[in-house]
């Protein structure tokens, strides 16, 4: 990927180097932190060198009567305008610049004291545009915004200071092939979803690969989202408990299992130390009381933390069970946590996925299976 901003957009660090080159500076950092825990292989999953970004913010920066997109710069203290930018997927980069176009040929019901706008996009070329404001938004704003979305043919909706304002819908259902199956994610607009189509793809991809090892049984999953890896590992499991505590994104979860005609999946809304405590018997939570926890006898268990990664109560509860599929969106931490992961476990599969080309980010995966003596 070439653009005319590498030097002066902060959203991309790593522009000196090829893309090859920072593949391999990634799978050597995060082989180094594994090696005392995995002398194996490590796969490597990349991803496409440009259009390969599925969800984007920007902010607006107003000139005289003129809007444009901007960025925050290099040195962090400011932001650059932008004129372009590639690492957005087609069906986003064929509508922000009509959109900027529109908007600056508009009265200023549109871009008066607009802030901001966020893209969600699909592989198959569904939009949801965001525009953020510090104002109330009123029926002129909906007005315009009606004609802006026809234009781009895509969904839009307004926020503002505790005010939403959802036009037609506030979600994207994407489908993606994985594995040799359809799966569908209705993913909404304040949801948490994975950026990168091709690699979360091959992400899940890897998962089932582990799952595919484990030979059934009953599976965890924590920090499940809208069901990414829940829905696909699914098969390969009799009973299947998942907990996130987004209320959003187990509404979006549940949709997408009924989407999906999946039936043997209980979403459960608990914090990763609350999971903990109610499987431990610790607490009871009222939330819970339709859901019999000791007919479970987990096999294996998923885990996806954020960059923190796990508590120690969840280290503690997963050392448990016999199979553990981690995926880490900071390898730093997936070391500190496989120190104690591995007292009970061995790690024999290993993989890092480019979810964000261009910069120091990767994803980590690594596949645990209790040690026998």
């Amino acid at each position: 990927m070439t653009c005319k901003h590498f030097g002066s957009c902060g959203s991309c660090s790593l522009y000196e180097q090829s893309y090859a080159e920072q593949l391999q500076a990634k799978k050597e950092r995060v082989s180094a932190l594994l090696s005392p825990f995995y002398k194996g292989s490590l796969e490597r999953d990349d991803s496409p060198d440009s259009h390969y970004r599925a969800r984007a913010e920007f902010r607006i920066w107003h000139e005289g009567d003129r809007c444009d997109y901007a960025m925050g710069n290099m040195q962090k203290n400011g932001a650059v305008t932008i004129a372009e930018c590639p690492k957005v997927i087609v069906p986003i980069e064929k509508r922000m610049w009509k959109m900027l176009e529109k908007i600056n040929a508009s009265t200023q019901v549109l871009k008066h004291k607009l802030f901001a706008v966020e893209f969600l996009a699909t592989t198959t070329d569904e939009c949801l545009v965001t525009m953020l404001y510090h104002r109330k938004l009123d029926e002129a704003w909906s007005e315009e915004a009606k004609a802006l979305e026809a234009a781009l043919e895509c969904k839009v909706m307004g926020r503002s200071r505790k005010q939403k304002v959802v036009l037609s819908d506030e979600f994207v259902t994407e489908t993606l092939l994985i594995d040799g199956k359809d799966v569908h994610y209705v993913q909404y607009e304040s949801g948490f979803t994975q950026p990168n189509p091709a690699v979360n793809v091959k992400m899940i991809e890897w998962a089932i690969a582990q799952a595919k090892k484990c030979g059934g049984g009953d599976f965890l999953e924590a920090y499940c989202g809208l069901g990414n890896f829940t829905l696909p590992l699914s098969h390969y499991f009799d009973k299947v408990l998942a907990t996130e505590i987004s209320k959003r994104s187990i509404q979006a979860a549940q949709e997408n299992c009924a989407l999906n005609g999946v039936e043997n999946i209980t979403f459960a809304r608990l914090a990763s130390e609350e999971m903990t405590e109610a499987l431990n018997g610790v607490r009871a939570f009222t939330r819970l009381k339709e859901i019999d926890l000791a007919s479970y006898d987990f096999a294996t268990v998923l885990v996806d933390p954020p960059r923190a990664g796990l508590d120690a109560g969840t280290t503690g509860l997963i050392s448990n069970i016999d199979r553990i599929i981690y995926i880490s969106c900071n390898p730093e931490t997936l070391a500190r946590d496989l120190e104690t992961l591995t007292k009970t476990h061995a790690v024999t599969a290993a993989a890092i996925f480019d979810q964000f080309p261009h910069t120091e980010h990767v994803e980590s995966g690594v596949f645990l299976e209790r040690k026998r003596d």
